[in-house]
């Protein structure tokens, strides 16, 4: 379709002819500023035909500053008029996780698929190197874009690409996933944290993990939030170096890729980023002067199906750092915080997938948690999903600290000790041998509180 369709052989060229000028100057502030200025005196044109911009404040003068923010409840309520009314070309249609309740569609144009994908591929091509390599892509692609990103990004980069989402029930199991890697082969693996921790599970309960994992050197993870603490274990397990490899979210494209260190960057020529702390907006420079905290704000410059003016994801970021990243490119490195509608409280505290899971992954004989909390509020109990390799009442060493621990009961207990330095209280905490699969795979509708935090009665 992309080489049938002159626009598709338009916009690809435009990408790659930015991508190579970005990458030959190690992404320049001033260059990618003025391929931003470009991009973004496009989107007016395009936003003219957006019912919901059309009459606001500064629309009409094309005044970033003067615009209201767009908040994420507004374009889940009426998505349609988001939507530009001369809307054609359409290539596929997503729709979000629904980590709110509501689920967002949002289609894209070959246009949109293409900038998307290329802006990313830049950062990966220092991850996976610049000879072709044998990926394995462990990501779902039905409702959400997450996989075909993968495959569109790999493709574009010149990798061999397996696509093999083993919660696909009928078609990839974990049986014929181990014989897939057997027979392929692959030195990279993308895969959602979560999906990766259960097939980990997986081949040390069958004694597979050192011959399976054996030709492995890279994994980047996606489609979830992955902690410092996670990649660590994951590196352990499959003797390989795993990176966070990008943030963004269905609505806005990808906002942030890693480089070959594993920081994450903001990538400024496909949006025009602002930071808002309390009531004030901030525009976030490319070139930010210390470090800068607060919701993220975006203004989406490769969207063209629908594209965002001043978004506000919901997102919680540190942007800038005390040292610069080694990778010297010129691109600000950002650490995602969580998701500020994506908590719950419990006794005062505030719980969200990063706050609990940093807690509960410092223990590296873990692999997953279930928070369940009484419909009324009166009682809440941590569920820990310990390591295969570490059975009950025998005794195990911490890989960390060499130190010496008896199963379940130490487990239990430490983690409530970390839990209280860190103000959160439980009535129970219990240590179980598997979870449920929902856990891992999140069911095609993976959220935190969807498959962490379950209400019981």
């Amino acid at each position: 379709m992309w080489l049938t369709d002159p626009s598709a052989v338009a916009a690809f060229r435009e990408a790659h002819a930015h991508l190579h000028l970005l990458e030959a100057t190690s992404y320049a502030p001033t260059v990618t500023e003025r391929i931003r200025h470009e991009k973004l005196a496009l989107v007016w044109g395009r936003a003219r035909s957006i019912p919901h911009y059309t009459r606001l404040p500064g629309f009409a003068e094309c005044d970033l500053s003067r615009l209201p923010i767009t908040t994420k409840d507004e374009v889940k309520a009426d998505p349609h008029r988001f939507a530009r009314t001369d809307l054609s070309g359409v290539l596929k249609y997503y729709e979000s996780s629904g980590s709110s309740g509501r689920t967002t569609p949002t289609p894209r144009t070959a246009a949109d698929i293409i900038g998307n994908a290329i802006s990313v591929a830049g950062l990966w091509r220092r991850s996976l190197g610049p000879e072709p390599r044998r990926v394995a892509a462990l990501l779902p692609s039905d409702v959400l874009p997450v996989g075909d990103l993968v495959s569109a990004a790999c493709e574009y980069l010149g990798h061999t690409l397996l696509r093999s989402y083993p919660f696909t029930l009928g078609i990839c199991d974990w049986d014929r996933l181990e014989a897939l890697f057997e027979s392929y082969r692959p030195d990279a693996v993308f895969a959602a944290p979560g999906v990766l921790a259960q097939w980990t599970r997986v081949l040390k309960s069958r004694g597979r993990l050192a011959e399976v994992s054996a030709s492995v050197r890279t994994v980047l993870l996606l489609g979830e939030v992955s902690l410092a603490a996670q990649r660590r274990k994951l590196g352990r397990d499959w003797n390989a170096q795993v990176l966070d490899a990008s943030y963004g979210s269905t609505e806005t494209g990808t906002m942030a890729a890693a480089c070959e260190h594993g920081a994450l960057h903001l990538l400024a020529a496909g949006h025009v980023f602002e930071i808002r702390d309390g009531a004030e907006v901030r525009p976030l420079a490319i070139e930010p002067t210390g470090e800068q905290r607060g919701e993220l704000i975006t203004t989406t410059l490769n969207n063209h199906a629908r594209p965002l003016l001043r978004y506000g994801t919901g997102d919680l970021v540190q942007v800038g750092a005390a040292t610069p990243c080694p990778c010297g490119l010129g691109l600000p490195p950002v650490q995602v915080q969580g998701r500020g509608d994506d908590g719950i409280v419990w006794r005062g505290q505030s719980l969200t997938e990063h706050s609990l899971g940093s807690v509960v992954y410092e223990d590296p004989r873990l692999t997953g948690y279930l928070v369940q909390l009484r419909a009324d509020g009166s009682q809440g109990r941590l569920v820990l999903e310990k390591d295969v390799e570490v059975p009950a009442g025998t005794d195990t060493a911490d890989t960390d600290t060499g130190d010496t621990a008896l199963g379940d009961a130490d487990i239990a207990a430490a983690a409530r000790r970390r839990c209280a330095a860190a103000g959160l209280e439980w009535d129970d905490i219990v240590v179980v041998s598997q979870l449920p699969v929902t856990n891992k795979s999140g069911g095609s509708q993976k959220s935190w509180k969807r498959t962490n935090v379950a209400r019981v009665a």
